[in-house]
């Protein structure tokens, strides 16, 4: 063999830490697999869908959907990038949709913010939900590239690179949306401020 094909031939030996998901799409286990992504990112998709949607009920549906579209398009996945970029990716389409047809007079993202307040303390809790609609009313003003990368990175948690598969576009400009429309919400919470 021809020393100068080696390096192009795939490796056949296995990544020890294959994702699981993975292994079980290309098996053809299609069920199993949407099974494992509802365990392992039911969670951080919901969160995503809820700051997007700002109603628990429609993101939970929303998240019933992004799991039928992921089994949908299992048979055509080509893995390139992860899993969890793979159904960020159909969340934020399916959010946008959503939001969409809602109309843009309807559109409030709500935030989960009351859930580690303390009940105790209804001063603070105020003064909580004061700053988070402060907050909404930042992000709802951004364009909505930035207020998905924006909303992908600390809502859902996503790596850049996830959030650069999850929207189409490299990781350098993923960064650069998360970066303006951080610098935009910084700007537009200082007006509300003055």
């Amino acid at each position: 063999m021809d020393d100068r094909m080696t390096w192009a031939m795939p490796q056949t030996n296995p990544d020890p830490i294959e994702d699981p998901i993975e292994r079980s799409i290309r098996a053809g286990a299609f069920r199993d697999a949407i099974a494992l992504c509802a365990r392992m990112h039911g969670a951080p998709l919901g969160r995503l869908c809820m700051a997007m949607l700002g109603s628990q009920a429609e993101a939970e549906e929303c998240v019933q959907e992004v799991l039928l579209a992921a089994h949908d398009a299992f048979p055509s996945y080509r893995g390139e990038g992860t899993v969890r970029a793979f159904l960020f990716g159909i969340a934020r389409r399916m959010c946008a949709r959503r939001l969409e047809m809602r109309g843009r007079r309807e559109r409030r993202l709500r935030l989960v913010h009351d859930a580690d307040a303390p009940s105790s303390d209804p001063e603070g809790l105020l003064e909580a939900r004061r700053e988070a609609e402060k907050v909404r009313d930042a992000l709802e003003r951004l364009k909505p590239s930035e207020r998905d990368a924006v909303v992908m990175r600390y809502q859902g948690g996503l790596e850049y690179r996830e959030i650069a598969a999850a929207c189409g576009i490299d990781e350098p400009a993923a960064r650069k949306r998360v970066s303006r429309g951080l610098a935009r919400m910084k700007e537009l919470l200082s007006e509300v401020e003055r």
